[in-house]
């Protein structure tokens, strides 16, 4: 995959965007990781039979990876928005499948709804749609610290302990994948959002494909058996939990493949 860089201004802060692209004829995808990941989350999709001759797109949200930006307080899912938005603008992108984990499936979401002309389809994974998807982010209320990176080390110490597939993976990668400064402007984005905004009617009313994806340690999602009914394609991965990329990717490589190709437009 190709590597690069862009330099973007957005609401008048700088950001460095980190990002791996791949050329290729089938409509592009673009993935959104969620938070405390990075790009690398999606990168095993470009040696994927499944997704030969496909574009892909992937890039580190700004304090995550390699990317940055100049005022972390900024941060917030509209400006993650504003960034995929820039980011896919500045690399030619008009027109894109779009793919979302947790934080990354809240922008998408976000995403989606107001820009419905650019999304070919949406696929959330484990994304915040409703109060109880702020399991991880309402910690930044529930666990108050003195410090950025005294909550950085608490948070990292509890996820590290959940009885869920991939917790601990996660959360061991943690320290060299986010910045301390990055967790409280988005985790108070993500939870204002899941507690205010009507994310399930935003999610529901897309005219788009929808799917949404979870980890079978997840079915007690309490709006999972209403989605069918609105018209989204619900999605279980086996023998995970919120980080199906990381417990059972395969798994997730292929429902996701042939999602895309069931929706891709025709000629």
């Amino acid at each position: 995959m190709e590597t690069g860089t862009l330099d973007l201004s957005i609401g008048g802060a700088s950001v460095r965007l980190a990002y791996l692209r791949k050329d290729g004829k089938a409509p592009p995808l673009v993935c959104l990781h969620g938070f405390g990941s990075t790009k690398e989350d999606y990168a095993d999709l470009s040696m994927r039979p499944e997704f030969e001759g496909r574009s892909l797109l992937f890039w580190d949200a700004p304090g995550c990876g390699a990317s940055e930006v100049s005022t972390p307080k900024a941060l917030s899912v509209p400006f993650l928005v504003q960034v995929a938005l820039a980011g896919c603008d500045a690399l030619g992108i008009e027109r894109f499948h779009l793919s979302g984990h947790s934080m990354g499936g809240l922008t998408g979401l976000m995403l989606a709804h107001e820009h419905p002309n650019r999304v070919l389809s949406f696929m959330d994974i484990e994304g915040n749609i409703a109060p109880e998807d702020c399991f991880l982010s309402r910690q930044i209320i529930e666990h108050p610290a003195d410090s950025p990176a005294g909550f950085a080390r608490g948070f990292i110490d509890r996820v590290r302990h959940r009885a869920e597939y991939g917790s601990a993976l996660y959360a061991a990668a943690l320290p060299v994948k986010v910045r301390d400064t990055t967790f409280e402007p988005v985790f108070t984005s993500m939870v204002a959002l899941s507690d205010s905004a009507l994310l399930m009617e935003m999610f529901t009313g897309l005219t788009c494909p929808r799917a949404f994806i979870y980890g079978e340690q997840n079915r007690h999602l309490s709006y999972l058996g209403d989605l069918p009914a609105k018209g989204v394609e619900v999605i279980e991965i086996p023998h995970s939990g919120h980080f199906p990329m990381y417990s059972n990717p395969p798994e997730l490589w292929t429902a996701m493949a042939d999602f895309l190709e069931r929706h891709d437009p025709h000629p």
